[in-house]
């Protein structure tokens, strides 16, 4: 446990020793925070002609994930594929660490990163919660924000994966984004046109879970199960890839 915690502070350390980090949490709070905006505004207007619905923040936490859809890549690629560019790779797998140990802590490293910019965004409820009356729903936000880590989780735990098994952290990069678009977007589309099937298609869709359960309350085990099983997957992947290369 310890060298899992030390090379994820490292990575964590690393985040902000580049620019990659100001970047990536700049395309993460600015939409969210002209999102919010928005929706005060409209929110407000729609009480001024009296009528309309009270605001949440639960459209907010969506867009953090589908903004992580195209940022996780870029957040993971660089992991472990540019330590076996650089030729360090040989150096870390040398030393006293266990392979699962390196593959998550780089994963809890970058857990680390997201989860400072989720932390930021708790501003948001905070300040809409003054403007509702008699406040916001916090059972909801809280089902919400844990949704956010569980999707968060999965994806950069499948991100490590992949960059574990590349050496050129661009290709990394676009094979983690051609999986997440599969996952996110195209694995239930045929679920209107395959009835029998849209169960299962369902289920396979990282999307669906967040959207439909877990970002409005509902705390489904199967969908906890789900994220779990990827953030597992993922893991299993970088360790069986780091262990490949540990014998080539």
């Amino acid at each position: 446990m310890n060298n899992i915690w030390t090379i994820a502070k490292r990575e964590y350390d690393n985040y902000f020793n580049s620019p990659l980090a100001y970047v990536v949490m700049l395309a993460i709070l600015l939409p969210l925070g002209i999102y919010f905006v928005l929706i005060l505004l409209f929110s407000s207007q729609n009480a001024f002609m009296g009528g309309g619905t009270a605001p949440d923040t639960l459209q907010i936490n969506w867009l953090f994930i589908f903004l992580m859809v195209f940022l996780a890549p870029a957040i993971t690629m660089r992991l472990i594929s540019d330590e076996a560019r650089m030729g360090t790779l040989e150096l870390m797998l040398t030393a006293p660490v266990k392979d699962f140990e390196f593959v998550a802590g780089k994963w809890l490293g970058a857990m680390m990163f997201v989860l400072t910019a989720a932390l930021v965004t708790l501003i948001f409820p905070i300040v809409l919660n003054n403007f509702v009356s008699p406040g916001l729903d916090w059972k909801t936000v809280i089902s919400s924000y844990i949704g956010l880590i569980l999707v968060a989780s999965a994806m950069l735990s499948l991100g490590v994966g992949i960059s574990a098994i590349f050496s050129n952290q661009f290709a990394a990069f676009f094979v983690t984004l051609g999986l997440f678009f599969f996952l996110w977007f195209f694995v239930n589309m045929p679920a209107g046109l395959i009835p029998e099937s849209s169960d299962l298609l369902n289920y396979l869709s990282m999307s669906y879970h967040f959207s439909q359960n877990i970002n409005r309350g509902s705390m489904t085990l199967a969908g906890i199960t789900y994220y779990l099983s990827l953030t597992a997957l993922g893991l299993f992947i970088g360790t069986t890839a780091i262990e490949i290369r540990r014998w080539r």
